[in-house]
């Protein structure tokens, strides 16, 4: 990763325009190797998140970890039991390198994300006891525990947030299901507030993905462009353009219900606002600017985490200007007229959120059978 100026660099002036940037990647190299400190000091990084497929790569294409999973390993310790030590040091190790960061801005900023068992998406009760078990066992504050924004998702949102547990809430693709999550958020410090607890460090984000849905809806377009007349008219104006309007709609709901005399009362006691957090930034169609994403949501009390390769050429090319609130009648528009091409926004969201489970269970699934393989054979417990 070249690093520029801080004064030229692009990654820099986001700050001035109220957005966080936050980097989606995990390896030990990074932050052993002092290139996490390089991000924080030069780029201005405020934060980092993870997810299994993020894990998966990271052991399974590395040899960072193979004398501590032999290690383990030869102690006897199973699969599971390797992961979870391995992505509690590199969480906690990260946590460390943002802590002053974390001081400095007062619980802003500095935060690592770990990601509850993916498997767990569908059940409230399994999800609530993992993630106490890793909120205890990571023993830092500038940590989210990463809950799946499914209808079973919602209460344990609500208990962990209760409870003190600082929450990204994942997975998020919808407009009604992010109003749920935000409600959750509400809800949680709103118990606190009446038992008495402090408010102050409770932190939560909310994580909405942005580029999957184009590429979910773009191939749906396609017949309808090759039909010609004012539908293919239409589909031509909507193309790349569903997931920047999703995300400017979120916002607008986001502004509506935390500038509520709702949330006003609980800020007044010290609560902090659930920031958006844009995530799946990375353009994954060709035909598009490889900074799409990050340039069009640039916004006051945002976060945007993106991965190794967006941040490298944001870094090279970015354009930062508030553009999140510019256009926000035409991305409406956009919305309510989907209807028109034969595309419901709920029916392709909870595709989005199914998909999505899956594609964290698979890359889970694949790290446990290959650090089981790098096991010895345990004995009959």
């Amino acid at each position: 990763m070249e690093m520029r100026c801080w004064r030229t660099n692009p990654l820099r002036q986001l700050e001035t325009l109220g957005q966080s940037i936050w980097l989606d990647y995990i390896r030990r190299d990074l932050i052993v190797g002092g290139g996490l400190r390089r991000l924080i000091e030069e780029d201005g990084l405020r934060g980092m998140t993870s997810n299994p497929s993020i894990f998966e790569k990271a052991i399974v294409d590395s040899h960072d970890y193979d004398e501590a999973i032999r290690g383990m390993a030869v102690k006897g310790k199973i699969a599971r039991e390797i992961y979870e030590a391995i992505s509690r040091r590199d969480v906690q190790s990260a946590a460390d390198e943002f802590r002053p960061l974390y001081n400095r801005t007062d619980g802003k900023d500095g935060y690592v994300s770990l990601e509850v068992n993916p498997h767990l998406a569908h059940d409230t009760n399994g999800t609530l006891q993992e993630a106490r078990r890793l909120w205890g066992a990571l023993d830092r504050p500038n940590v989210f525990i990463k809950v799946p924004a499914t209808v079973e998702g919602l209460p344990a949102i609500r208990q962990l947030i209760g409870e003190g547990i600082n929450v990204n809430v994942t997975l998020l693709f919808g407009l009604p299901r992010y109003r749920q999550v935000a409600e959750a958020y509400i809800a949680g410090i709103e118990a606190r507030s009446s038992r008495g607890q402090a408010v102050k460090h409770v932190a939560s984000v909310a994580s909405f993905f942005v580029s999957r849905l184009d590429a979910l809806v773009d191939p749906m377009l396609e017949p309808i462009l090759s039909q010609g007349g004012r539908k293919a008219d239409f589909a031509k104006e909507v193309r790349g353009q569903v997931a920047v309007a999703s995300a400017k709609m979120a916002y607008q709901i986001y502004r509506e219900i935390f500038d509520s005399d709702r949330f006003r009362i609980l800020a007044a006691q010290g609560a902090r606002v659930q920031r958006l957090l844009w995530a799946s930034t990375g353009t994954k169609n060709p035909d598009y600017s490889d900074v799409k994403h990050m340039e069009a949501l640039i916004g006051p009390d945002t976060v945007n985490t993106a991965p190794v390769e967006t941040l490298d050429a944001y870094r090279d090319h970015g354009d930062p200007q508030a553009r999140l609130e510019n256009e926000v009648a035409e991305a409406a528009q956009v919305l309510k007229r989907l209807p028109e091409l034969g595309i419901s926004l709920d029916k392709v969201t909870q595709q989005l959120e199914d998909e999505g489970v899956t594609k964290f269970n698979q890359p889970f699934d694949k790290l446990m059978e290959a650090l089981a393989q790098r096991s010895p054979q345990q004995p009959a417990r």
